[in-house]
């Protein structure tokens, strides 16, 4: 057996009399251990928030946009079957977008007015799986003219309104007839045929799903589309396809993928991310301070043993490892300890979810999603910053002299 490890392991499991010392080094590893767990819980949070976050945004938009900058897009149908084609799309849709005035039962607030094609919107959508009441064929024209036309609202939106299922709302839109006394904004009944909860306030609060057609007919806008919604297969190459779509439509088209156009929003949960990590990584390089001490306080301690240790022949090198030994073991049990204890917290929470979020979260409990990565990445920096605290100790440990140290023996 190696000397070196043989002593480390006989310092570590001190008598009585060195209780002291021996308390210290448990101090050490529990340090290590609330630390460690401490940053696998925060980092598995916030993977977490921003997975749930982005999924909510994903759910009700799409993974690329397509526009014709300043212009409608005529003939939408050739461009979505040439995007359709490129490898990685899943679906294409066709959308509009605009905002009116909408009044119901109690009042009338301003609105996001979003015209789907219910035919392919669940292609690329999500819709369908938030709709709380109602069905997609309800946006379907009547068949009767003179029927009111269907709408679908946001759960929030039809709250403040005081509406529900089947109930009349009124748009009013400023894009209507050109007349000698000027543009008459137009006016339309609509029966509330459905109502979504996405989870998300902003969506909830001020969105209302047209039928493409009743939409277009609604903003006066003939054949056009305001542009193109797209599904890939792949979230993550979301910007390669936006490229590549750029590329096959040409210089009049633009495409842009969800990454870009929520660019702000998920920089700051990373930068958040990332200031969470560093506070919690304080901890553990608090302590490694505490290992630095418990191995000065073991290397005064220990000043005779290792003074005969170099007198009998042992050199520099085997006294260092001696002590860096004993720091190592220090840091990789409080980091096996705190890794089981850190992803034994992430289960609890997963599987429990016993803390409610207030309703300005998009979503009602705390997530948790733990990455591999990030666990591997958290042990390896807590051993290595524990190694880190063993040099200087290891090093004044080497540096005793026997002559001076046994002078008194």
């Amino acid at each position: 057996m190696n000397f070196a490890w043989f002593i480390s392991r006989r310092y570590l499991q001190a008598k009585r009399r060195k209780g002291f010392i021996s308390l210290i080094s448990l101090i050490s590893v529990a340090g290590v251990m609330v630390g460690v767990a401490a940053l696998i819980v925060v980092l598995a949070v916030m993977t977490g928030f921003t997975a749930e976050f982005r999924d909510k945004i994903l759910g009700i938009n799409s993974h690329i946009i397509v526009q014709q900058p300043g212009y409608e897009i005529d003939n939408y149908h050739e461009p979505a079957r040439r995007i359709a084609a490129i490898p990685g799309v899943a679906g294409v849709t066709p959308y509009i977008y605009g905002q009116a005035m909408i009044t119901g039962g109690v009042g009338g607030t301003g609105a996001i007015v979003r015209g789907i094609d219910p035919e392919t919107v669940n292609r690329v959508l999500q819709l369908e799986d938030y709709l709380e009441a109602g069905e997609l064929a309800g946006l379907a024209a009547p068949a009767n003219r003179r029927a009111a036309p269907g709408v679908i609202l946001g759960k929030d939106l039809a709250r403040n309104l005081g509406v529900g299922l089947d109930d009349r709302v009124k748009l009013i839109s400023a894009a209507g007839p050109l007349t000698p006394m000027g543009v008459i904004p137009q006016i339309t009944t609509f029966r509330v045929a459905g109502l979504f909860a996405s989870g998300m306030y902003e969506y909830d609060s001020s969105l209302a799903y047209l039928s493409l057609d009743t939409a277009r007919e609604f903003m006066d806008l003939g054949d056009r589309v305001h542009g193109l919604e797209v599904r890939v297969d792949d979230i993550n190459r979301a910007d390669r396809i936006a490229r590549a779509i750029n590329d096959e439509l040409g210089p009049s088209y633009h495409a842009r993928d969800w990454m870009n156009m929520n660019r702000q929003i998920f920089s700051a949960l990373a930068l958040e991310k990332a200031a969470l990590s560093v506070i919690m990584t304080l901890v553990v390089m608090v302590a490694a301070f505490n290992i630095v001490s418990t191995l000065i306080m073991v290397v005064m301690e220990k000043t005779r043993d290792i003074a005969i240790l170099k007198a009998m022949g042992a050199t520099d090198r085997s006294i260092m490892r001696i002590f860096m030994y004993e720091g190592l073991v220090i840091g990789t049990v409080g980091t096996g300890l705190g890794v089981t204890v850190g992803l034994g917290l992430c289960e609890i929470l997963s599987r429990y979810r016993f803390i409610d979020l207030p309703d300005v979260y998009p979503i009602s409990t705390l997530p948790v999603q733990v990455l591999p990565q990030d666990v591997i990445l958290i042990s390896l920096a807590a051993v290595l910053i524990t190694f880190l605290a063993t040099i200087y100790p290891s090093w004044r440990a080497a540096k005793v002299d026997p002559a001076v140290a046994l002078r008194y023996e």
